[in-house]
């Protein structure tokens, strides 16, 4: 066991409180990472204020993580000592038979754990369990093989943890998912963090017409340093409507990335008619549903859902920072409010008033000082 400090979440609405906890040694086949950033996220927060949450309190939250890999068991042959790495929440095996069909990124081992999450932290000899199975805020995080993927070393690490969810969602989810085509006129219902990267995903891709649909004006702004070509402001009139007005009877391709089950419907709704395709990444609230008539997809729309952008773990999502590296993708804007751990609650608190696209912290010294 060693012990390592973190950030604890001991019951929904409950503010996160620092924590020194125990954390096993890894096994055979397992990778010991110190934890360099990491990017907080919705979905952490849906956990912390119990509104989605899967994993059991006190729990550890923290799933975009990057850090550079301190011990490898023995079995490990993918990565070394001093690799820089990034956590997955999602194995990839390379041999199970969704890992070999290459149509998914839901490897088979991902899915087997899904239901019974393993804790390797404790305090006082009672579990803490880690969200996604990652917990990476925390000094130190002890992961499969398979949950691990090996980035190049010369991206800083305030950048690179960004893909660990909301670029791979948003730009795969473009791309991998919905397969976006060259001059495909496109509605992104949602510009946070994951939003503004399916608009990149989208430029990428080659779309013609990319539109913002928000409820905060600043994201006008800051949509067109992503590629955002339009925007829809909901207080201006039926959004359903005005985005039919502005692409001749509707877009090819809509996407959901705020998780609220009114906005899937418009987003499906304000696809077109014969060849339309809704994607929904969001994540609602546990039990809330989603209303569609078949006759809307008797009229040839598809709905889709994405999970983290169908882009496989660890074979593909390194590639991400390519695109950066190549300046295809904009990391630098995705990151505005860069905190010390101390002040995670506060980089929480920023996410929810609509502040910070991407907040980032971490328990190194001197990080986010001016």
């Amino acid at each position: 066991m060693m012990k390592v400090e973190a950030m604890v979440c001991h019951g929904p609405g409950e503010p996160l409180r620092l924590e020194v906890l125990d954390l096993r040694a890894p096994e055979d086949d397992e990778v010991l990472i110190e934890i360099m950033a990491n990017g907080l996220c919705h979905t952490d927060l849906s956990q912390i204020e119990g509104k989605r949450a899967p994993f059991p309190f006190p729990v550890v939250v923290g799933h975009e993580g990057a850090g550079i890999v301190r011990e490898v068991g023995k079995a490990v042959t993918s990565v070394a000592v001093g690799d820089h790495a990034v956590p997955l929440g999602i194995a990839e095996c390379g041999t199970c038979h969704n890992c070999r069909t290459g149509r998914t990124n839901l490897c088979e081992v991902f899915m087997a754990e899904l239901g019974s999450p393993k804790p390797r932290f404790s305090l006082n000899g009672q579990p803490v369990y880690a969200y996604t199975g990652v917990g990476s805020l925390a000094r130190f995080v002890v992961m499969k093989e398979v949950n691990v993927a090996k980035i190049r070393k010369d991206i800083p690490f305030d950048i690179a943890c960004t893909i660990g969810c909301a670029v791979v969602t948003g730009v795969g989810a473009a791309i991998n998912t919905a397969h976006v085509e060259e001059g495909s006129q496109v509605a992104v219902f949602g510009l946070g963090g994951i939003g503004l990267n399916v608009v990149q995903g989208a430029r990428i891709a080659g779309a013609s017409r990319i539109i913002g649909v928000d409820i905060n004006r600043a994201r006008e702004e800051q949509g067109r340093h992503f590629g955002l070509t339009d925007f829809v402001d909901p207080a201006d009139g039926d959004v359903v409507e005005q985005i039919r007005a502005m692409t001749g009877g509707g877009a090819d391709h809509t996407f959901e990335c705020v998780g609220h089950t009114g906005l899937m419907e418009q987003a499906f709704a304000a696809s077109r008619i014969g060849w339309g395709c809704c994607t929904v990444l969001g994540v609602p609230g546990e039990g809330q549903k989603m209303s569609v008539l078949p006759f809307d997809l008797e009229l040839g729309r598809t709905l889709k859902g994405s999970f983290m952008g169908n882009m496989k773990t660890r074979s593909e999502l390194p590639g991400l920072l390519d695109l950066y590296a190549e300046g295809k993708l904009n990391l630098d804007d995705l990151v505005t409010h860069r905190l010390p751990m101390a002040e995670v609650n506060k980089g929480f608190e920023l996410m929810k008033s609509g502040e910070a696209l991407r907040a980032v912290v971490s328990f190194q010294e001197g990080w986010g000082e001016a």
